[in-house]
């Protein structure tokens, strides 16, 4: 177990090692200007000194996302359930989901920030509507994937539509639906942070995305990276849980869980 582990996290943790050395070589040997482009090891520096503040932004932000992702998986997997029991309800309202995908969470933001306030609140419906889509298609997909010859052998010993649904339909696109989840971990992520850049306001404790437009205006590049960095490592310890839920779930009865990379 700890040989696969080690095996898997060698060849990233290597490569990265070693963009960050020829970031530094480079960076210091060009004497690059501190606001274009700081080394890693001023950003390290800023990461320890501004640990307090970065790690409130940075569960300022998750608690949003959070909240976000979780809309997202309970609408868009109850959503995805009452479009596959119909094709004409599909066909009239799964447009409109796509809606929410195709428009730029910037663009609505200030809708958000009228309609809801400014705030979390608001921070939360943006990672909502920008999280939502991928669950809404892949639980779709996976209900309607389930093998018809199953179907038919449901209806033929009287199954109901709520039991098949139950027993039948939601077990077997559960990998889809996690596949969903999986994206849109990481996109509540980026809607949270795109949505304070908006409409986030908190004088105690500024989320992350409040933190990037403020290190931005005073040119402080290093503070900016270091944000970044929280919010990349907010996204992935979002996908990671999420993962190994999945992967939880799914270990004892499906295949994917064995072959799955993530």
């Amino acid at each position: 177990m700890a040989e696969r582990l080690a095996a898997r996290i060698a060849p990233p943790l290597l490569a990265a090692v070693l963009v960050l050395l020829a970031w530094e070589g480079l960076v210091r040997a060009l004497s690059v200007p501190l606001y274009l482009l700081p080394p890693p090891s001023v950003i390290a520096a800023t990461v320890v000194d501004q640990g307090d503040v970065l790690l409130r932004g940075t569960r300022t932000t998750g608690f949003a996302a959070l909240a976000g992702f979780a809309l997202s998986a309970l609408f868009g997997t109850f959503g995805a359930v009452v479009l596959s029991a119909s094709r004409g309800l599909a066909r009239a309202l799964y447009p409109y989901t796509v809606v929410l995908q195709t428009v730029p969470i910037v663009a609505i933001a200030p809708l958000l920030v009228l309609w809801f306030g400014p705030g979390p609140r608001a921070v939360t419906v943006a990672a909502f509507i920008v999280s939502v889509f991928p669950v809404i298609a892949n639980a779709l997909t996976g209900l309607r994937s389930v093998d018809p010859a199953l179907r038919d052998l449901f209806r033929l010993y009287g199954a109901g539509r709520w039991r098949t649904l139950a027993t039948l339909s939601m077990p077997s696109a559960l990998p889809h639906v996690f596949t969903g989840l999986r994206v849109a971990a990481g996109l509540a992520v980026i809607g949270a942070v795109v949505g304070e850049m908006v409409a986030g306001y908190a004088e105690d404790a500024p989320g992350l995305g409040i933190l990037i437009m403020t290190a931005y205006k005073q040119l402080r590049t290093d503070l900016l990276f270091a944000s970044v960095l929280g919010s990349t490592a907010l996204g992935v310890a979002l996908f990671g849980v999420v993962g190994l839920l999945g992967d939880r779930v799914l270990r004892r009865w499906h295949a994917s869980a064995q072959s799955d990379p993530a």
